[in-house]
């Protein structure tokens, strides 16, 4: 049980990392928005599209790979603290 819980938070991640990345090429809700929030779009790039206008915009992929890491370091951390191994 404790092993389907992990994966599927494992998997909610991937799937939020890659929707703010600009390789999400899925449209699965309307214009609109996502539950109607204008700033989910269906497109994804959520990164390029906060960074727009900023002197970061050219490192758009860097910043989104440094926070990639970082969520997944601390999901890892998490992880292992929740989930001694056994002595």
């Amino acid at each position: 049980m404790k092993r389907a819980f992990w994966l599927i938070i494992a998997a909610l991640a991937a799937a939020i990392l890659f929707y703010v990345s600009r390789f999400w090429y899925l449209r699965l809700w309307p214009r609109e928005g996502l539950f109607g929030i204008d700033t989910l779009r269906p497109q994804g790039g959520l990164v390029g599209q906060w960074l727009r206008g900023t002197d970061f915009a050219p490192f758009e992929l860097v910043i989104w790979a440094v926070g990639a890491f970082l969520i997944l370091t601390i999901l890892q951390k998490l992880y292992d603290l929740l989930n001694p191994p056994p002595e």
